[in-house]
């Protein structure tokens, strides 16, 4: 995924902290020593460079347009259309392809791609600006627009997206959804950005999955630049799973949960996206890089041995030695009688419930248990024992006040005050002890 021109040198090295097992990280190392970085002619900064097309729409280099594209070809009913903005930028380079709501009730990558299409991003000067941006970059802030609308996971079929790549147009409604988006949006991509959130009655600290024994999509995930990785091959009918059997890089950020917008995980996101920017030289600027990067794996998941009201003691994100307690059970109809959850083992908590009802058996935290780099992650921590993620604490730039001139008017109300001569009803002048002709005064 090189860009080609020199290579810059990178001034220190980000400390990796390896929680995988011997033969996995052997693979991948096996993986990236077989990985030859392409200098790729057709991204020179000489190369010719010239208009493309979207369903049979043209943009110009340098250019920003938005176009409908339909997720089912039909001639009758609803072929819900969703909206795709292709920023086309003035020089070669390589075409990366940013998704969100894939699960229509995950609101991080709908957000993420909505701030990123907003002024602070597009206008002149802006990080995605076209003209001075090189490649192409496509956003479609809503894939499952169904879903998004009904605040729903699913497609109207009752069928998970991103468990139906590639897709295919003579079977279920969502198969179809699934290949016109491939077919459009994803095999031509050089590099894939999935956006998501947890699923509903959880939340997810910021977190990359990837598969890392596939090079593009290890190199993809390190340039998001933030600590917390997590290698994970890709199930069956996922998205990424289809994009690197066809050695597209592809990598899945996760962040806060469903029918929630944390602010928090917004950031990040849009934090990792600029920085992969950056590093593929394709908008100006260095990339953010973090302290340190923790590769991981083994994840298990914490459940509730008991039913009643779960009391979460902890979030997402809680470094964890062994033996807290990460939350308790209570039940109303047994008073002073609770259970505690506690941490098997020191690991961090990445997912944690946040649906105080529960069930014997129903999940209550994903834990990722860490043997060796738990000190790491206590170097980096707030006062409540929860990690911080690089890109968690950088400003919301789509908040920032813009200067105003203000311009000072003298002068006095007429009548006193700014209403005072439209109020010249005599109703208006009634006293407050006042009756009218109907009405006595108590005795």
């Amino acid at each position: 995924m090189y860009m080609g021109g020199k290579k810059r040198a990178d001034k220190a090295k980000v400390r990796v902290a390896h929680e995988l097992p011997k033969r996995r990280r052997i693979a991948i190392k096996e993986a990236l020593e077989a990985h030859q970085t392409e200098d790729r002619p057709e991204w020179d900064r000489g190369a010719e460079w010239g208009n493309i097309r979207l369903y049979r729409k043209i943009i110009k280099p340098g250019t920003i347009r938005t176009i409908s594209v339909p997720l089912l070809e039909v001639d009758l009913g609803d072929p819900w259309p969703i909206p795709v903005t292709v920023i086309h930028g003035e020089r070669p380079g390589p075409t990366i392809t940013i998704l969100g709501g894939i699960h229509g009730d995950e609101l991080t990558g709908p957000s993420a791609c909505t701030h990123l299409l907003s002024n602070a991003f597009t206008d002149i000067g802006n990080p995605l600006d076209p003209k001075q941006m090189a490649g192409t970059v496509r956003i479609v802030p809503v894939v499952n627009l169904p879903g998004y609308r009904a605040k729903s996971r699913y497609f109207p079929d009752g069928r998970d997206l991103n468990r139906n790549f590639p897709g295919n147009f003579k079977t279920t409604t969502t198969r179809r959804v699934a290949a016109q988006v491939w077919k459009y949006l994803l095999k031509d991509s050089d590099a894939i950005i999935d956006l998501h959130s947890a699923a509903k009655g959880r939340s997810n600290m910021p977190q990359l999955r990837a598969d890392l024994a596939h090079a593009g999509s290890n190199i993809l995930a390190k340039a998001f630049g933030i600590e917390i990785i997590l290698d994970s091959k890709p199930p069956s009918g996922s998205l990424r799973k289809t994009a690197v059997e066809n050695d597209i890089p592809s990598i899945t950020y996760e962040g806060g949960g469903a029918n929630l917008l944390d602010n928090e995980s917004v950031k990040v996101a849009i934090h990792g996206v600029t920085n992969i920017l950056r590093s593929l030289r394709m908008i100006p600027g260095k990339p953010n890089r973090p302290r340190f990067r923790m590769l991981a794996s083994g994840s298990r998941w914490l459940r509730a041995s008991e039913g009643g009201l779960l009391d979460m003691f902890v979030t997402s994100g809680s470094v964890m030695r062994e033996g807290e307690v990460i939350a308790t059970i209570s039940d109303p109809a047994t008073p002073g009688l609770t259970v505690d959850i506690v941490a098997p083992e020191d690991g961090l908590l990445v997912g944690a419930a946040t649906n105080p009802f529960t069930a014997s058996g129903m999940p209550v935290g994903h834990f990722l248990p860490v043997s060796k780099h738990i000190s790491l992650l206590e170097e980096q921590i707030d006062d409540n024992g929860k990690f911080i993620v690089c890109g968690s604490e950088e400003d919301a730039i789509w908040r920032e006040e813009q200067d105003i001139d203000e311009v000072n008017v003298d002068g006095e109300w007429s009548g006193g005050g700014v209403d005072d001569e439209w109020m010249t009803g005599k109703s208006n002048q009634q006293k407050p002890n006042s009756f009218s002709d109907y009405e006595e005064a108590d005795a």
